[in-house]
């Protein structure tokens, strides 16, 4: 087992995301809403905290904030590794694999054959199939059921489509290195048929993978609705490294057309800011979403690390936390379709151990130390107005001037998050950054919410307009918040702070 030191494994582990006991973890798969029960698949190393031996790990919640480790649902062998995919209820059980009375659950997942194999060399889509409900799984005996001989063609996201075009499954699946998303139709989930492609549009600075497309309502009208294609992508990340994009527009049961599409072909290096970003922090990546939520939630998780440094965290035996589940919507914000993102109302439900308010106050130039609130694991909620400051903001896991800022610089209308003096950085020579990402005033103010929890920081701006997620390894003893003005005062118009732990 390759490890950290041996001080990290609780220093690090996360109170609010889930993380794999002992072992590596790294892309959601097959996400699914079922009896009850959140089930959270994902890639994961079995044998080692580092990437390998890909299969699927499981975990079960029934609130989004308590999770139950499973035994691994589909393992690896000689033939194949098990790469990412998703998993549907064939309520009407067209593939067979069930009856009637008891419909199974169907994963479709990629095939990464190994050397030796029949279709060595190649990525192909497979099934496996349930039949209590997630727990245990048994390979199709025809698989592959669709293969372009091609090594790069992985990821499939499976949905149920009911529209004019009629009722069946669709797979979006990705030709990676073509940055195009594939699109194939199926009555039965094992015979396709290929409807369309998409792309190469906006950023295409590394491979695609790990696409979802899903509708939602705009502005909460369900007689307006809208697609949303999300792609995610290593590297090419708007601050470098992997990160998730997405488009928005329709789908005809054929065709995705985009209504957001800034660049066509291979992305413009200098029109990076102009794309829609799912996050744009240096660690969200490979985000899908969750089928059958009920009262039509669209949910989504991403991995929370980055392959720039993913295999080098400093944390032991377990490596890469996922992120808080959110819940997504899609509004109109400045004539443009826009996602909004929030943590899902589970997560704010929580009760906190202590929680703490401030009264409006003006913000002179320094650093200044809450003396309330303290802690590794806390929810903060804060409004901003920018007076004359040039940077102003929060340092979260703080001790004394060192901690992790996350700042708002209203003449160059940017957000930041800067993890130089975080804690340990050190451990790869890209992890020491500052990331920073594109914001404005929304009635003339600034609204911050931050989770920070033992390893990571998610920023929540302007009401769910924009997100930022990094990973931090602060000290233990490092449970400062302050706030701070630079160049000039700002004002707190409001802070609470929620403590976990």
């Amino acid at each position: 087992m390759t490890a950290a030191t041996a001080t990290t494994a609780d220093t690090f582990r996360p109170a609010l995301h889930y993380a794999a006991r002992n072992t590596w973890l790294n892309d959601p798969n097959g996400l699914i809403f079922h009896d009850g029960l959140y089930h959270l698949y994902y890639q994961n190393n079995p044998l080692d905290n580092v990437w390998g031996n890909m299969s699927w790990g499981h975990a079960t919640s029934p609130d989004l904030t308590t999770w139950t480790e499973h035994a691994v649902a589909i393992s690896c062998d000689e033939e194949e590794d098990i790469f990412s995919g998703s998993i549907v209820f064939d309520q009407d059980n067209t593939s067979g694999f069930g009856t009637g009375a008891a419909p199974p659950l169907v994963a479709v997942y990629t095939s990464a054959f190994k050397p030796g194999s029949a279709h060595e060399g190649l990525q192909a889509q497979s099934l496996a199939f349930s039949r209590d409900g997630g727990y245990t799984w048994t390979k199709h005996t025809a698989n592959p059921v669709l293969s372009r001989g091609s090594a790069e063609f992985r990821d499939p996201k499976v949905i149920r489509y009911d529209g004019g075009a009629g009722s069946y499954w669709v797979m979006v699946a990705v030709e990676a290195t073509d940055f195009q998303v594939v699109l194939y139709k199926s009555h039965d989930l094992k015979s396709w048929e290929l409807l369309s492609t998409f792309g190469p549009a906006n950023a295409t600075g590394g491979v695609w993978e790990c696409p979802d497309l899903f509708p939602l309502p705009v502005d909460g009208d369900p007689q307006n609705l809208q697609w949303v294609l999300t792609v995610n992508l290593n590297p090419g990340g708007p601050n470098g490294g992997s990160a998730g994009q997405y488009f928005v527009g329709d789908f005809d049961g054929t065709t995705f057309t985009s209504a957001t599409t800034v660049t066509e072909g291979l992305q413009d290096p200098d029109r990076l800011g102009e794309y829609q970003w799912l996050d744009w922090g240096r660690d969200y990546y490979a985000a899908v979403s969750f089928s059958n939520v009920p009262h039509g939630r669209r949910l989504m998780i991403g991995w929370m690390n980055n392959w720039q440094y993913g295999n080098e965290i400093p944390t032991a035996p377990w490596r890469s936390p996922m992120s808080l589940v959110r819940e997504v919507t899609l509004a109109t914000v400045d004539g443009n379709r826009r996602l909004l993102q929030h943590p899902a109302e589970e997560m704010t439900a929580l009760p906190p151990k202590t929680e703490f308010e401030s009264r409006a106050r003006e913000l002179p130039e320094g650093q200044h130390l809450i003396e309330g609130p303290q802690g590794r694991v806390q929810r903060i909620d804060a409004w901003f107005t920018a007076g004359t400051a040039e940077e102003f903001g929060l340092i979260v896991r703080g001790n004394g001037t060192k901690g992790t800022r996350i700042g708002i610089r209203p003449g160059a209308g940017q957000l930041i998050l800067d993890r130089r003096e975080s804690g340990l950085t050190d451990f790869h020579d890209s992890f020491a950054s500052v990331e920073c990402a594109p914001i404005l005033p929304v009635d003339g103010m600034y609204q911050l919410t931050v989770y920070v929890d033992s390893c990571s920081v998610e920023v929540f701006a302007q009401h769910g307009r924009l997100t930022l997620t990094d990973l931090i390894f602060p000290d233990e003893s490092s449970t400062e918040l302050s706030l701070y003005a630079n160049g000039g005062p700002a004002t707190l118009n409001s802070l609470s702070v929620a403590t976990y732990g």
